[in-house]
């Protein structure tokens, strides 16, 4: 029997982003109100994305539909 495909979440494509290289980007929270009380250097620091951590980015990487490739190393002649 063959394994069914796995949708994409897309709620999980609009939050995050993957790189390259396979790291899985997020934005980071804290901004939508009570800015005010916060620093211009704490706000402007909450405008990056950061890096998710591996145990969620494994799950952020299946929920998105896309494949997990093994690393190929480059032979020297």
């Amino acid at each position: 029997m063959a394994k069914t495909k796995l949708k994409t979440r897309k709620s999980v494509v609009k939050r995050f982003k993957i790189t390259k290289k396979g790291k899985v980007l997020r934005r980071q929270g804290f901004r939508g109100h009570l800015n005010a009380k916060k620093s211009k250097k704490r706000k402007r620091r909450l405008k990056r994305t950061v890096e998710l951590n591996d145990s969620f980015a494994k799950k952020v990487k299946k929920r998105m539909g896309t494949r997990t490739r093994a690393k190929k190393e480059s032979k020297k002649k």
